[in-house]
C-alpha cells in the first residue's frame, strides 16, 4: 500500500519498533501504529528483520524513513544508545534498503525526527524562529530547527553545565534514581535550559520524554526565562518525524 499524500515512518526504540503510515497534510496517523518488540540483543540485522516484519504487515510498498537512537552521518550510525554497540559504523540506510528489497530510505536520530514533527504539527507548531527540542529519558536527547529547517545531531544532552553533561544533571532517570523531588529536579533543569538558552535564543523550549506528561508539576517551577511547552505528539512524534524525513528527502 502506498497513498499519494502519505508516507511511512518507523520509530526504532530501546524496547519497541514502532510504525505507521503518516498523512503529512495533518500529522496524523493513517492507521494504529504497528509495534514489534525490539530484539534482544538489538544487533543491526535482528532489528532490519523486525523492520522488513513491520512494513510487510502494514502492507507499505513505498519508500520508508526510520529512526535510531544514534547520531547518523550519511546514512551511517555514529553512536548507539540503547541499541547493540555493534550498530557503530554500520551502513544504516543501506542496511535497512536491503532488508526492504532495495527501497529508498533515509534514517536519521530519533530526538531529531521527534523535533521535526513537533515544529511542523505539534507543541511549536505557532511559534517561528529557532526551536529547541529536549526529550527527558535515561539520558536528554535534542533537536534544534530554524523556521523547520534541522540542524542535525545536536546531542547538547552531553554539553557541560557547570562541570557536569547536561544528561547527567537533569536527564529523568537523575530524578529517579535519586529520589527528586520535582522541585529539585526542576533547579537542575532550569541550570541546563539557561545555559542553552544564553548560546541559542530559542523563542521556545519543547519538553518531551515520558516526563512531559507530567509537565504541569515541573514545568512551572522552571526559572530560565524562555518558554517552555510540553511535547503534544509524544509516542506518535518519532513515527511522524521519520515519514517527513523520507517525503522531505532529509539525509543527515
Amino acid at each position: 500500500m502506498s497513498a499519494r499524500g502519505h508516507a511511512f515512518g518507523i520509530d526504532i526504540g530501546g524496547s519497541g519498533v514502532k510504525g505507521a503510515a503518516v498523512d503529512l497534510a495533518t500529522g496524523e496517523l493513517v492507521h494504529e501504529r504497528i509495534k514489534i518488540a525490539t530484539p534482544h540483543p538489538a544487533t543491526p540485522g535482528a532489528v532490519a528483520e523486525a523492520v522488513a516484519e513491520l512494513v510487510a504487515e502494514a502492507e507499505w510498498t513505498g519508500p520508508v524513513g526510520l529512526t535510531l537512537p544514534a547520531v547518523v552521518t550519511g546514512g551511517v550510525a555514529r553512536t548507539a544508545a540503547n541499541i547493540d554497540k555493534s550498530w557503530i559504523g554500520t551502513d544504516a540506510r543501506a542496511l535497512f534498503s536491503t532488508a526492504l528489497g532495495g527501497r529508498p530510505v533515509t534514517v536519521l536520530n530519533d530526538a531529531d525526527a521527534a523535533g521535526m514533527a513537533e515544529d511542523r504539527y505539534g507543541a511549536a507548531s505557532d511559534f517561528a524562529g529557532l526551536v529547541l527540542l529536549l526529550t527527558f529519558g535515561t539520558g536528554i536527547g535534542s533537536a534544534l530547527l530554524y523556521h523547520g529547517t534541522l540542524v542535525p545531531n545536536t546531542e547538547l544532552g552531553h554539553l557541560e553545565v557547570q562541570g557536569m553533561e547536561s544528561e547527567h544533571r537533569a536527564a529523568a532517570s537523575i530524578k529517579e534514581r535519586d529520589g527528586l523531588s520535582y522541585e529539585q529536579w526542576a533547579a537542575q533543569v532550569s541550570l541546563v535550559l539557561t545555559t542553552l538558552e544564553d548560546l541559542f535564543f530559542p523563542v521556545v523550549f519543547v519538553a518531551g520524554g515520558g516526563i512531559s506528561r507530567d509537565a504541569e508539576q515541573w514545568i512551572p517551577l522552571l526559572t530560565n526565562r524562555t518558554p517552555v511547552i510540553p511535547a503534544r505528539l509524544r509516542n506518535t512524534a518519532g513515527i511522524v518525524g521519520a515519514a517527513m524525513a523520507i517525503a522531505g528527502g532529509v539525509a543527515p
